[in-house]
Parts: structure tokens; C-alpha cells; sequence
């Protein structure tokens, strides 16, 4: 997603009037997961929408801008040696198109005996979740990932313009385990953002996750599966937080997670400013 050369030339506006819009010459229709394509899709069918469809695209471009063109991928930009404009630095939070790219590039910089245990979802997909136009395709995206044949899967979320990170551990275990606890973790690194207010989407989620595989478990037993909130630093630029979160979270997984040995390494002391600097170079590097 968001990979591909797009050419040289300096960006040019979209004319979204245009029957046949296009990016510095590729083609929209090319383009995929922002409200752009879908409403140069549109454009381009001359299909007309009601008001109501009309507030659902405005909803939309909150929850997918549009990201072509300007993934930090593939080539250096010369922007990108000034430090000012490094991700350390910039004052303007990442949008889902570029979290997208330095997340690619993190997980595959995991060892692959690491990446086995886990499985991790487009930053998208709660959020689209949440529409009730894209639920059905999402869940069928999620069955894909097989994730109740994994320890841990990574669930970024992006709501209210706002990135946190959910984590569901040993789904593929008992309800009723003692040894390898089914839970779910809600890392935030606003504390004052109330995470908790997430909650009754999340048990939405989870619940027709288990539906849609055609688990066994009653609504009551996984309604009951405890979600923690471990207290973090507040920290401004929440989706490097999050990226942050995926790192440490990889790095330092239990064997088996259990209630008793929550919260683990995920105390209020458990990363420092010099340690989220490092992890910012790192980032930077990636586009290099």
C-alpha cells in the first residue's frame, strides 16, 4: 500500500472535475484506500450520490486522507537529510498512509522467529469497522489473517484523529485458560484521552471477529474477556507512540501472557525520552 513510484515531477492538485483524474499522470482509479479514489471513482462513473452518502465520503476523508505521492519510500527525498523535517521533529502527526509505509518497514525489520507469533492489522480497519457500509468486508479481510493461530495480533486504531494501540493476546486459548490468558491490552499515550471510551466498539469488534470465524464461544464468555489499560506517558504525537508501542510490544512479549504477570515491562517508567528519540532515527532511516 502506497509503495509504488508515482514519478519525479512536483505535485500537481487533483482536479477531481476531471472525467479521468490523475496524480503528476497516474491514473486515480489506479489508487486505492482514500476518500481521493473514491470519490475520483465517482467522478469518473458521473454517478450521483444522495446527502446521506455525501456525509458517509465527508466521514471518510477524516478517517483516510489521501497518502499518494507522499509516502517517505523508495527514493531519499533532499528534504528528508535537514533535520527539521526528520519525524523526530515535525509538529504535524502522521496520517494512515505514511504510518502505513514506516510499519511495513518496521515489521520486517522484526526477526522472523518474532514476526511468527504475531499478526497485525491495516491501520484502517478499525475505523472502517466502525462504518457500517465496510464492516462486512473488513471481518472478511480479517479472516484472511488467520489470527486465532497467533499469540498476539496488533490492531492500530485511529479515531477522533487520535492513534492508540490494541492488542488481543491468545485468542486462539480457552476462555477459560488459566496459563495463557485471552486478553486484550489498549496502550494509549494520551492518558487523559480516556482510552476506555473505545471499550463498547472494541467488545463490538471482538465479538463479531469471533462471529465471522465461527468460533464456538457464547456472547457472554467473550464479553468477559478483560480488557487492560496500562497507564502510559502522555505523549503528543500518538501514531510514533504507536509505532513505538508495536516495537517495544515485539521486543518483549511473554512467552504466555497472564493477568497475574500484567503489566509486565508496560509500566508508566517503561520507555524514556532518549529511547522514543532513538526509535525516531530509526523511523527516519527507513525512508533513506
Amino acid at each position: 500500500m502506497g509503495n509504488e513510484k508515482h514519478g519525479d515531477d512536483p505535485a500537481k492538485p487533483i482536479d477531481l472535475a476531471s472525467s479521468d483524474p490523475e496524480y503528476n499522470g497516474y491514473p486515480i482509479s489506479k489508487h486505492r484506500s482514500c476518500w481521493v479514489h473514491v470519490i475520483g471513482s465517482l467522478k469518473a462513473r458521473k454517478k450521483k450520490i444522495s446527502k446521506q452518502e455525501a456525509q458517509k465520503l465527508r466521514d471518510f476523508r477524516l478517517t483516510a486522507p489521501c497518502f499518494l505521492g507522499n509516502i517517505p519510500c523508495r527514493q531519499r527525498s533532499k528534504r528528508r537529510v535537514k533535520s527539521k523535517n526528520s519525524i523526530s521533529k515535525q509538529t504535524n502527526r502522521l496520517d494512515s498512509g505514511a504510518f502505513e509505509c514506516y510499519m511495513e518497514k518496521l515489521w520486517s525489520s522484526f526477526p522472523e522467529e518474532k514476526r511468527t507469533s504475531f499478526a497485525y492489522f491495516d491501520c484502517q480497519w478499525f475505523a472502517w469497522y466502525r462504518k457500517a457500509s465496510f464492516r462486512e468486508k473488513v471481518l472478511s479481510w480479517i479472516k484472511r489473517e488467520q489470527i486465532f493461530s497467533k499469540k498476539y495480533v496488533l490492531v492500530p486504531v485511529v479515531c477522533w484523529s487520535h492513534w492508540s494501540l490494541l492488542i488481543f493476546c491468545h485468542f486462539g486459548e480457552s476462555l477459560q485458560s488459566e496459563t495463557k490468558t485471552p486478553c486484550m491490552l489498549l496502550l494509549d499515550s494520551l492518558e487523559i484521552a480516556n482510552p476506555r471510551r473505545l471499550e463498547p466498539d472494541i467488545r463490538k469488534f471482538v465479538l463479531d471477529i469471533y462471529r465471522a470465524e465461527g468460533r464456538p464461544e457464547k456472547k457472554e464468555m467473550i464479553y468477559r474477556i478483560p480488557l487492560l489499560v496500562p497507564k502510559q506517558r502522555d505523549g503528543e504525537e500518538c501514531g510514533k507512540f504507536v509505532l513505538y508501542f508495536i516495537n517495544l510490544f515485539v521486543e518483549g512479549a511473554p512467552e504466555n501472557f497472564s493477568i497475574e504477570g500484567y503489566p509486565y515491562f508496560m509500566r508508566k517508567d517503561w520507555f524514556d525520552a532518549e529511547g522514543v528519540e532513538c526509535f525516531c532515527e530509526k523511523l527516519d532511516s527507513f525512508g533513506k
